[in-house]
């Protein structure tokens, strides 16, 4: 066995067995479809059996040297931990560095290996999706739904996954509307693509999708002000103001009036905005530091934390937003606590706490070793529709080569570790996701759907009044009509920007104050 011989003391783990139920073994794909999910996932720490004494071969194919060296080596040790603890003495193990391409790919496939575990990178999947055998089976550690397949499976957290998972949460918030924002590259269109058809699935309208630039302030900025309709709502508000200072300076009040009136009139004065927006969900598609810049701006732009909550991607996950409170109260989807077992044993080993690609590579060995050792038809172990509970939980390969995980929520409490507010599935009696990353095509811009704002529908004036003083409706775009019901509303005009309102000549508008500004995570914003 071509390993390293200083992991032998690992043995002391505790394993869990799998059973397997007796098959002939045909071609990956041919058996597919005979099963169907139980209640229980199986394990992944199955014991070969004693008697099988036959030689077996497994390849890794993973970056060895050169810029990515390290995050292979990380993945090496944890097969090397998995092969030393389960394999038995017939399994030889051949690690090929895919820095070589096309090289280390033909060494691979010459050492006639009954399975493949790696390569990390989609282009190299796909290299070895075209070059091998159709019944001999790899499982790879790409996230690029177009680069499996024909046998390559994927232990990588498929970008779709995490996106329908906090759709669904949306969903259980009840949610009337979500707007997008999205980084403007093809992977972001790709999950943009994901977030509109799963708001489909769970019958949540999307307001929005609006794309940014990553890391670039301005482009960020101007996406926060689309995104929160801060002219039209400023606009609302200035003419909202200006009615009500034309009505105390011009008309003759009653003293109740003049109180309503002014009260109204300072309310709106501390804003720079009004009106009621079409959503009240902010799906951030992006990393969490542009997050961060995101909702900086959007509080700018009048979007409080009372009018709208905050959902993120698995991209949040570990990176160190926990503690920030400008995201504060915001949900994302998140694979379940590693297996701490496996994070001390692999610590002790290392000296380094283990990547999640550290623990794919542990799970991807260890369903390779089940597969070899199994009676079962190869389609029959590696596709069994009950999945397996690895060290990142619950996890299933697919026909098409794209992984399912299961996915827990949490939520940004400001402390250095998140708060779980729903556990990952332990089952897939229930189908957790039904988008399918392959079928998807990247998202177009859209603009915000609103009904606009009328500053009228958010003032009240006298009654004998109303007609005399109108308003246009700021910024709609309705494609279809808005039902919900309206509160406040005392009168609505035909919109026409010829519109006057006669005023004394003498007349000087009230003084509309300024907002105060204040400087939050090194973006300068208004508060």
């Amino acid at each position: 066995m071509h390993i390293k011989n200083f992991l032998g003391f690992l043995g002391g783990v505790a394993l869990l067995a799998g059973c397997q139920g007796p098959m002939s073994r045909g071609t990956w794909q041919g058996e597919y479809g005979s099963y169907t999910a139980t209640s229980s996932a199986t394990a992944l720490y199955g014991t070969p059996a004693a008697t099988d004494t036959a030689p077996h071969r497994m390849a890794v194919l993973l970056p060895l040297t050169g810029d990515n060296a390290a995050t292979g080596r990380a993945i090496k040790t944890s097969i090397e931990t998995a092969v030393l603890q389960r394999a038995l003495a017939s399994l030889s193990v051949s690690f090929f560095d895919s820095t070589a391409g096309t090289t280390a790919i033909n060494d691979a496939l010459g050492a006639s290996p009954e399975i493949i575990v790696g390569p990390l990178f989609a282009a190299d999947a796909r290299m070895l999706r075209a070059a091998k055998p159709n019944d001999l089976p790899a499982i790879s550690f790409t996230s690029d739904a177009t680069a499996v397949g024909d046998g390559v499976m994927t232990m990588a957290l498929m970008p779709s996954n995490g996106v329908e998972a906090i759709v669904s949460e949306i969903a259980a918030d009840k949610a009337r509307g979500i707007v997008i924002l999205a980084p403007d590259t093809n992977s972001g269109k790709l999950m943009a693509a994901a977030a509109r058809a799963a708001a489909t699935n769970y019958d949540i309208p999307v307001s929005g999708l609006v794309y940014y630039r990553e890391k670039d302030t301005d482009s960020i900025k101007n996406a926060a002000m689309r995104a929160s309709l801060y002219n039209a709502r400023s606009a609302a508000n200035t003419r909202a103001r200006e009615i009500l200072s034309d009505i105390l300076t011009t008309e003759r009040l009653t003293a109740i009036e003049k109180s309503s009136l002014s009260r109204q009139l300072d309310r709106i004065s501390k804003s720079e905005t009004i009106g009621r927006l079409p959503y009240d969900a902010v799906l951030l598609l992006g990393t969490g530091d542009d997050a961060k810049s995101l909702v900086s701006f959007l509080r700018y732009y009048g979007v409080t934390a009372r009018e709208a909550n905050l959902y993120g991607t698995a991209m949040w996950d570990g990176a160190n937003i926990d503690s920030d409170i400008t995201l504060s109260g915001a949900k994302y989807p998140a694979l379940p606590e590693m297996n701490p077992a496996f994070a001390n044993l692999y610590e002790q080993i290392t000296g380094r706490t283990p990547s999640r690609l550290a623990s794919f590579g542990y799970d991807a060995a260890n369903l390779a070793i089940g597969m070899v050792y199994s009676d079962k038809s190869n389609a029959a172990y590696l596709l069994d529709p009950s999945g397996y509970m690895g060290i990142d939980g619950l996890i299933r390969l697919t026909p098409n080569g794209a992984s399912q995980r299961a996915l827990r929520i949490v939520e940004v409490a400001g402390t250095p570790t998140p708060r779980e507010v729903k556990p990952a599935p332990t089952n897939f009696l229930k189908p957790i996701y039904n988008v399918d990353q392959l079928t998807l095509s990247p998202a177009r811009e859209m603009a915000m759907e609103t009904p606009g704002i009328n500053p009228l529908t958010y003032i009240q004036i006298p009654d004998r009044l109303t007609g005399k003083y109108k308003s246009k409706t700021y910024g709609a775009n309705v494609t279809q009509p808005d039902t919900r019901a309206q509160q406040n509303i005392v009168t609505i005009l035909p919109e026409d920007d010829s519109d006057e309102i006669v005023t004394n000549p003498d007349f000087k508008p009230r003084a509309l104050e300024s907002v105060n500004r204040t400087y939050i995570d090194s973006v300068e914003i208004y508060e």
